[in-house]
């Protein structure tokens, strides 16, 4: 008898499980369907990302004032460029009314320009502080703004206050940020 009670449970059980399945399928094509609109412009084509060259990136690394300048080359794809974007939202925040400029370089993904880093742009609210760079039109002059880097690991920062210059690859803590700018900033 038991065997039987069960049984009867659990194919009620089974039954319910595919009926409900069915409907959620159903409601899905249905709600996909009526929510899609063929002329929807997608939000992050309205971000309009500049590209900078060689020279007008030479430029930015070289301006020689009393305003910190912190560039960051990152990619979309790069896992510890990411992780580290946060502690430069903070940081931009804390530094709003300072002489602080942050400038980010999305560098080795131009196939994403269109899609994923208008799309980062919109979702961190960077957007006016991210600039393009094809680096496939970078030659080695390029590389003697810096000490270290020669373009091989990201993510990059470069500091640059007046004459004191600062370089940091790889992904950085909030207090290895804090640390670097604070000594600017000192």
């Amino acid at each position: 008898m038991k065997k039987i009670i069960l049984t009867a449970l659990l194919a009620t059980a089974l039954l319910s499980c595919k009926k409900e399945a069915e409907k959620t399928e159903e409601n899905i094509a249905v709600t996909d369907s009526a929510d899609i609109k063929k002329d929807a412009e997608p939000e992050t084509s309205k971000i309009a990302l500049k590209e900078v060259d060689q020279k007008g990136l030479t430029e930015i690394l070289s301006k020689n004032n009393d305003t910190l300048y912190v560039t960051n080359f990152f990619a979309t794809w790069c896992g510890p460029c990411m992780m580290e974007m946060p502690h430069f939202k903070k940081k931009i925040e804390e530094l709003k009314d300072k002489p602080v400029k942050f400038t980010f370089i999305n560098i080795y993904n131009k196939p994403a320009w269109e899609t994923e880093v208008p799309a980062f742009a919109q979702n961190s609210g960077l957007a006016d502080k991210i600039l393009l760079l094809d680096d496939s039109k970078l030659n080695q002059d390029f590389f003697v703004n810096f000490q270290q880097w020669q373009g091989n690991n990201i993510p990059f920062t470069f500091f640059r206050k007046g004459d004191k210059v600062e370089e940091s690859e790889g992904s950085m803590t909030e207090e290895m940020l804090n640390s670097q700018i604070d000594s600017f900033l000192k």
